[in-house]
């Protein structure tokens, strides 16, 4: 297989996927949605990139049980829980603040609503996405997982969605979903005071916007158009 490689560089492109290390949200037993996760990481594999997988916390990642049910569970998220190298990065992620990311060529944040617990408020996530995105390097996050891009700022201080197409999780998906009431906020809702050119489709269907290098999904249809996204941008 051809490996891929960085324009500038004779080196491997080298990715970080975030996932939630989250395991309740309000008594609700949750955790990472599995396709989020499954269906970019083969992406980024089939590209031959260098992949890692981290968390706030490290360690084992939770998973979302729903997630691995009936059409949910995805021909992706199959063959990952019996990929033995696959599985063993999400059974041992790198805890997110050891990440050296200066060496890092772009990151990718999966979901699951557990993200709302643990994307808010993250210092080293703030840090990584501020520093690859003022570094110019691809930034994308599906479904609820744009949520750690709200706490986020351009050099000049600057929401960072701040006039930029962005997609995520909507208001009718949450509502939907009956978790309304269990989130901080309702991401749509959140997304557009910031002063994101917010767009979206029909609940459940694929929509992902590319603005610059910052890439967002609506939803777990999303996920694999999104990682097909970043690796046009490598």
């Amino acid at each position: 297989k051809i490996r891929s490689k960085r324009k500038d560089e004779n080196k491997m492109v080298k990715i970080v996927i975030v996932c939630t290390s989250a395991t309740e949200l309000k008594g609700y037993a949750t955790g990472l949605w599995m396709e989020e996760c499954a269906g970019p990481y083969y992406v980024f594999e089939e590209a031959g990139y260098d992949i890692t997988i981290a968390s706030p916390k490290g360690g084992p990642i939770p998973l979302e049980e729903k997630s691995l049910t009936e059409y949910f569970f995805t021909d992706a998220s199959k063959k990952f829980l019996h990929d033995h190298k696959a599985l063993a990065k999400l059974t041992h992620s790198v805890k997110l603040d050891t990440v050296d990311m200066n060496s890092v060529d772009a990151i990718f944040l999966s979901a699951g609503i557990a993200v709302v617990v643990d994307f808010v408020d993250c210092p080293p996530l703030k840090a990584a996405i501020e520093g690859l995105f003022a570094d110019g390097k691809p930034v994308a996050a599906v479904c609820h997982a744009p949520v750690g891009l709200v706490q986020c700022v351009t050099k000049d201080g600057k929401p960072l969605v701040e006039g930029k197409k962005v997609a995520g999780f909507t208001n009718e998906e949450e509502i939907e979903s009956g978790m309304e009431q269990a989130v901080p906020f309702l991401l749509e809702t959140k997304l557009k005071e910031l002063g994101a050119d917010y767009e979206k489709t029909d609940n459940w269907g694929n929509k992902v916007c590319v603005d610059g290098n910052l890439i967002t999904g609506q939803n777990p249809m999303s996920s694999e158009h999104a990682a097909k996204e970043l690796v046009k941008m490598l």
